[in-house]
């Protein structure tokens, strides 16, 4: 078919950075960003213009995927966040922030972008081998015997998702389920490394936050019709399981390309039928007592299983195969052949639950590195909502010019650094930093200007220490005396503190270095090739 109308040349854009409409669209990014970060972030609603469903929510996945970015740049720094959250799920506003940070701070200083990714490079580099030091203030060690740490670092997560609607009990109930569901996917007997389990989330929409529940093993949902034809379950031994990933429906979907040859007056229906029926007879021969299968099976195959009391499963899904073959011990079946007696796995027991107006057939393993856990919500956009790291002697030139370009360089990235930390404070209040430990506090915007602030401040943002501790403040961002924050956290600090709020070691890490490293990319960015058809 001929062309309507002639071909558009491509469209081609030099220093990209420099055009207004690129920095004005990046600083409304930002302040959406920005605005939605921290533990009392502010909510968005965000709905197309074509029409859909509205997205309530402060998380970055969200807001990055429903926001509609066209500019190459701003696709670039949207789809590196999301990367970041894809492998972490956790410190994405972060990211995001301090990457429209740098970029914004680095455009101010006039340097040229070779130099300044350069020295970005090398104050990563630094900031990273700090955080990974023995010296470094800003981590807490996790002590398993006593899982306070860890609970405080759910309850942060599960806070700083106000979507979720959640009462201070809904909170806490929360919290101790999911830190259960992760310490239960730990083994009890390991020999060379650590190979944690599966914690499978089963969706309860509509039902209430405190009817959340955590199950070990597995959890396969069925209508209530089929759970009554296999009851009861009873069984004085294990429970033999036979788990194919193949099809058992008798279709021909994965012959492959080629011809088939089908001898004369033979019925290709027929002889796949015969062929699981042969297998059904050996499943009933070798004591199967429950066939799962991540496709259908045919329902001849079932019936004849279920007359020999065999429990048939069908239609599981891929995700659950992976789950289904640690808890049965057992790899799946990939062909309707004979099979080996080994091929078989086995699970403790099998039990029916029913969970709200839904029904399961419960899988019961020996060892409990898998489990169940129910998330209930009021409606979808509170459940949706739940579920939710180069020398410096390769950069030098001469003296003078050096120091003033590291001067410069530093200052932007210290800076953008800085206004992450403000973008906690949401209601105008005064942020400030101790002089002793470098941590984060707030007063209120009502503050007098002459203060006493151990009167005014309660705790800092961490929750780690308190005003009462002889300490001294100044406002960030403002002039101050160089010094060494306390690195020294004595067990005691950790111990009486009931409600840190805690990220992440390893994303926040990992998100200061995609920050640095994608501003780097778009810094460095020096034309921008755009197909207009």
């Amino acid at each position: 078919m001929s062309r309507l109308e002639a071909k558009k040349p491509s469209l081609c854009k030099s220093e990209p950075l420099t055009s207004e409409r690129v920095r004005a669209t990046l600083c409304v990014l930002k302040g959406i960003l920005t605005s939605s970060y921290g533990p009392s972030g502010r909510l968005k609603q965000v709905h197309s213009g074509f029409g859909g469903c509205v997205c309530t929510t402060s998380q970055s996945s969200a807001l990055l995927s429903n926001l509609p970015v066209t500019h190459p740049i701003l696709k670039i720094l949207t789809t590196s966040m999301q990367n970041h959250v894809s492998c972490f799920r956790d410190c994405g506003l972060f990211t995001a922030i301090l990457c429209c940070n740098l970029i914004e701070n680095v455009q101010r200083t006039g340097l040229t972008p070779t130099t300044v990714t350069k020295l970005n490079q090398h104050l990563l580099s630094l900031c990273t081998s700090y955080l990974k030091s023995e010296s470094c203030g800003c981590r807490i060690l996790v002590d398993f015997s006593s899982p306070q740490t860890l609970l405080c670092l759910v309850r942060s997560i599960v806070t700083s998702k106000p979507a979720c609607m959640l009462t201070r009990e809904e909170r806490d109930h929360l919290s101790a389920l999911i830190l259960r569901a992760f310490l239960l996917t730990i083994p009890e007997n390991t020999k060379d490394r650590l190979i944690l389990g599966n914690s499978i989330i089963v969706p309860l929409k509509g039902q209430r936050v405190l009817d959340s529940s955590v199950l070990p093993g597995i959890l396969i949902e069925m209508s209530e019709i089929q759970l009554m034809k296999i009851l009861p379950i009873k069984k004085s031994e294990a429970f033999k399981v036979a788990l194919f990933c193949a099809s058992l429906s008798g279709d021909f979907s994965d012959t492959g390309e080629g011809t088939m040859v089908v001898t004369y007056g033979v019925s290709l229906e027929n002889a796949v039928l015969e062929q699981l029926l042969s297998l059904g007879r050996q499943l009933v021969s070798d004591h199967v007592d429950l066939v799962v299968c991540q496709k259908v099976i045919h329902p001849s195959l079932k019936q004849f299983l279920s007359m020999h009391r065999v429990i048939a499963i069908d239609r599981v899904g891929v995700a659950l195969m992976e789950p289904l073959s640690k808890v049965t011990g057992t790899q799946p079946i990939g062909s309707i052949g004979s099979i080996s007696p080994s091929s078989y796995g086995s699970v403790k027991d099998l039990c029916p639950a029913k969970f709200g107006f839904k029904h399961f057939l419960h899988l019961i393993p020996y060892e409990a590195t898998i489990c169940s856990l129910l998330l209930c919500n009021r409606n979808d956009t509170a459940w949706d909502e739940l579920k939710t790291c180069n020398e410096p002697e390769s950069i030098l030139k001469d003296d003078g010019c050096t120091q003033t370009e590291l001067q410069l360089s530093t200052e932007a990235f210290c800076s953008a650094l800085e206004s992450v930390a403000g973008s906690l404070e949401h209601d105008g209040g005064e942020v400030l930093t101790d002089m002793k430990y470098g941590h984060f506090w707030s007063a209120h915007a009502e503050a007098p200007s002459i203060v006493n602030w151990p009167d005014l401040l309660s705790r800092c943002g961490c929750g780690l220490y308190n005003s009462q501790e002889e300490l001294h403040w100044s406002f960030l961002k403002s002039t101050r005396h160089p010094f060494v924050p306390q690195t020294y956290l004595p067990h005691e600090a950790t111990g009486s503190a009931d409600n840190l709020t805690l990220d992440c070691f390893t994303a926040k890490l990992s998100g200061l270095q995609v920050a640095v490293e994608t501003a780097n990319l778009i810094l460095d960015l020096s034309y921008v090739i755009e197909d207009k058809n």
